[in-house]
């Protein structure tokens, strides 16, 4: 790719302020070079970048970093400001085991000022940093980004509700390139278009008051009582904004791709005497073609040819065939629903989409709202189906709780990404959604290991099942499967030696691994029988009584031990007399840090190799007692 002898001088924000204006577009050019280059090797959040890179540059222009403090929203589009911040050097690590986070971390660099990795976060957190400079006499800015899909989130609008009785020093810039992951659905997009395409904000209010204040003797006057006034005149003089509204001072819309014009927004709205939101125009994938026209296929994308754009690698997997078998029911059932939080592609529900447009709900970036929804529609007969990747499935807790289990209602979550996800990292490690889910009384809790196993499970959940049923699956697609191997039962299968002493109990993609440990294990003379759970809350008793029969018995889980599945197997085994050997191997109270799904496993032991030497040593230490 290219040299970058502009971009490669840049040690920290003092150098972006040096480059001469002339050459900044020939800076914005390098770091989308670089940006395409790593992320064609590494993936990444493509899209989201390329989109910002003219913003990020006219702020670190503009401001004081790291006197000042910036807070990006989710944090997947910072990957400029990161190139930025003297971590250019680093920038291939992008993504990688030991490398430089996709998202910002305040453990990495002193210019990320808070963790992000989920949505709808950085006013909140951005107004915090304000009020806690404010108590210590810091009179620096407070920046938060957010982009037009994140400002769907309830959450964002709880801190504009609250942030708009502060004084000054506190910038909200609204990134605005009309999409989040699908395409932005509801009001506030609506309201946003309308505001992009009458630019009459600020000029209006500059003029109006321009002629009032040379009336004589009354024209002041008449301009203090229409900024005091509540009245239906003041709304008419000076066009209010819904951020108006919330006790922001609006400037925009702005040519988010125009580096002067974002200064001088900038610089005016470091002066505003009141919080400032500056509403900024952007176009999602700006600067390489194949992310222009398909901005949602580049927002989150794996290896891909630069010149062509095309994926290096696809596979089909669970999220497609969850989409495929949606629309098989729908066929038959007129109340079957589905409900996507701003992940129509990302669930494998586009087709379901197009062919049942009115069965379809997108609520934004609202998991809440989605759960509380969803069951409203089951409050009145119809069968909705929730799907959502595992670790944006942690903000609606309370709202499976108390609207869907306590409620007795029949709302399907369909979690996708459950496990290991890779290069994301901890932000988005799905290995919360069992403990969580486990805790909850009236609920019923799927893990299918293979494509049969999904469609039948999927089945059961909507058909068989009262109350919350859960349906989850990892992102990729099918593993291992043993030769004449089938999931022939939504409880359990038992494959292996069932004559053998010793017993290897797991679930969900974990059963790939533990059969080909199977293999590793009998290859050094140790026959294990396996016990595969496919209904994991409530566990099935046969299948304790049949683990009882066991010398040894281990249990092998890709998520938190606390509260997981493997802890309740053991207390169940504990009940019926089980006098054998229990050995547990999960997560045990961490995060799990960004590297590959592989990585991940073998370093946890979760892997086949994994699980013959854990097995290998526990039988070593047994013999020994």
């Amino acid at each position: 790719m290219g040299e970058y002898k502009l971009l490669s001088t840049i040690k920290s924000p003092e150098d972006v302020k040096k480059i001469k204006s002339e050459d900044v577009p020939s800076l914005c050019t390098e770091i989308r070079e670089k940006l395409v280059e790593v992320v064609s090797v590494n993936g990444g959040h493509l899209s989201p970048n390329l989109g910002v890179v003219e913003l990020t540059v006219a702020m670190h222009r503009s401001f004081d970093f790291p006197k000042d403090s910036l807070v990006w929203d989710v944090g997947h589009q910072s990957y400029t400001h990161k190139l930025l911040t003297g971590r250019f050097s680093k920038f291939d690590t992008l993504r990688q085991k030991d490398g430089i986070s996709g998202f910002p971390k305040r453990a990495e660099s002193i210019y990320d000022d808070f963790n992000t990795g989920h949505s709808s976060t950085s006013i909140s957190a951005a107004f915090g940093i304000a009020n806690a400079k404010l108590l210590s006499g810091d009179q620096s800015h407070t920046i938060a980004v957010i982009g037009d899909g994140s400002f769907t989130g309830g959450l964002a609008f709880e801190a504009m509700n609250n942030a708009g009785r502060f004084n000054k020093n506190f910038i909200v810039v609204l990134n605005d390139n009309k999409m989040s992951i699908s395409k932005n659905v509801g009001a506030i997009p609506r309201y946003l278009t309308t505001v992009r395409i009458q630019p009459w904000y600020i000029r209006v209010k500059r003029g109006t008051e321009k002629i009032l204040t040379k009336i004589p003797v009354i024209g002041w006057g008449i301009k203090g009582v229409l900024r005091r006034s509540k009245s239906k005149i003041k709304n008419l003089v000076y066009k209010n904004t819904l951020f108006d509204c919330f006790g922001f001072t609006y400037l925009g819309p702005i040519d988010g791709h125009n580096v002067e014009e974002l200064e001088n927004a900038f610089t005016a709205a470091k002066k505003s005497r009141t919080p400032v939101l500056v509403h900024v125009v952007t176009k999602k994938g700006k600067g390489y073609q194949p992310a222009e026209d398909n901005p949602g296929e580049f927002h989150g994308i794996g290896q891909f040819d630069i010149d062509s754009g095309e994926p290096i690698s696809s596979h089909k997997g669970f999220s497609a065939e969850f989409g495929k078998t949606m629309c098989e029911f729908a066929q038959t059932d007129d109340k079957l629903c589905a409900i996507t939080a701003a992940m129509t592609g990302g669930t494998g529900l586009n087709e379901f989409s197009k062919q049942y447009k009115n069965r379809f709900f997108d609520v934004g970036i609202a998991e809440e709202h989605a759960v509380t929804f969803g069951c409203g529609l089951a409050s009145k007969g119809m069968r909705p189906v929730f799907a959502v990747y595992s670790t944006f499935l942690q903000r609606a807790y309370d709202q499976l709780i108390h609207d869907a289990a306590l409620g007795d209602l029949h709302l399907v979550l369909a979690v996708d990404r459950a496990g290991i996800v890779g290069a994301d990292g901890e932000t988005h490690q799905g290995v919360f959604d069992v403990s969580m889910l486990n805790s909850i009384p009236n609920t019923t809790v799927f893990s299918p290991t293979y494509f049969d196993g999904l469609r039948m499970s999927m089945y059961e959940a909507l058909y068989n099942q009262e109350g919350l049923a859960v349906v989850r699956y990892p992102r990729g697609g099918e593993l291992y499967k043993p030769e004449g191997f089938g999931e022939e039962s939504t409880d359990y299968n038992i494959y292996g030696d069932t004559n053998a002493d010793y017993l290897i109990v797991t679930y969900g993609r974990m059963f790939s691994y533990a059969a080909r440990a199977y293999g590793l294990l009998k290859e050094q003379g140790v026959n294990v029988c396996l016990l595969k759970l496919c209904k994991i809350k409530p566990i099935n008793s046969e299948t304790v009584e049949y683990a009882k029969g066991f010398k040894s018995v281990w249990f092998f889980e890709e998520g938190i031990k606390n509260g997981g599945i493997a802890r309740t197997f053991s207390d169940m085994l504990t009940h019926v007399g089980f006098t054998g050997n229990y050995h547990l191997k999960a997560i045990h109270d961490k995060f799990v840090k960004q590297m590959s799904v592989n990585e991940a496993l073998k370093m946890l032991k979760l892997d086949s190799e994994g699980m013959t030497e854990v097995v290998i040593k526990d039988l070593a230490n047994e013999k020994k007692t």
